[in-house]
């Protein structure tokens, strides 16, 4: 057994699957709707500065990684290492990270399957109810704003039911130890070096 198999049983993988699954489908309908697409983009949303903050994707990460040929998987783990080092400088001199994703090959995600929630969402108009009630707005990358210039149309992307099903994994993941794990703030090239969350 691989040394993360032991946090994710086949049937909360499968939950992981299908709540991912329906995120890509909620993204495709949105940006269907909005006869928007990736495709010609001159930027990439792969050097995008994003923190993660569950265990769930923390370990599902790694449930796609554990599938790597172990060159593929030294290779990307190198490359987390060398984001981690520009990262924490580029911070450290007040500055935002930009870096391609180590999981990134030749402008394509190499765990596409895997890849973490923010990666599905990221892009068309979206919205996020929280549990305060509040409602967050957010507008799209800039060449869907460009695109849609104004046009509301199209009803943004609920986020909120998808946020609700991770926490509930988080939840069920974490059992007795919700309450005492430390809180996850991290890159998916922190998760790397890292290796595996230890529960």
């Amino acid at each position: 057994m691989k040394k993360n198999e032991h946090l994710l049983r086949p049937e909360f993988t499968k939950q992981v699957a299908e709540l991912y699954h329906d995120m890509e489908a909620a993204y495709d309908q949105t940006a269907k709707a909005l006869d928007f697409s990736c495709s010609g983009c001159p930027d990439n949303c792969c050097d995008s500065y994003f923190l993660h903050h569950t265990y769930t994707e923390w370990a599902y990460l790694w449930h796609g990684l554990e599938r790597l040929e172990d060159s593929q998987l030294k290779n990307i783990t190198a490359k987390a290492t060398k984001y981690v080092i520009e990262s924490e400088a580029a911070l450290a001199r007040g500055e935002r990270p930009i870096i391609i994703c180590p999981l990134n090959e030749d402008g394509l995600c190499s765990l596409y399957s895997y890849r973490l929630m923010i990666c599905r969402l990221h892009g068309v108009p979206a919205a996020f109810v929280r549990p305060d009630g509040r409602k967050l707005d957010f507008p799209g990358c800039f060449r869907c704003q460009e695109h849609i210039s104004g046009d509301n149309s199209v009803a943004p992307m609920d986020r909120t039911n998808f946020f609700r099903r991770l926490v509930e994994l988080e939840l069920k993941l974490l059992g007795q130890r919700r309450m005492t794990a430390p809180k996850v703030k991290l890159t998916i090239a922190q998760m790397i070096v890292k290796g595996p969350p230890e529960l």
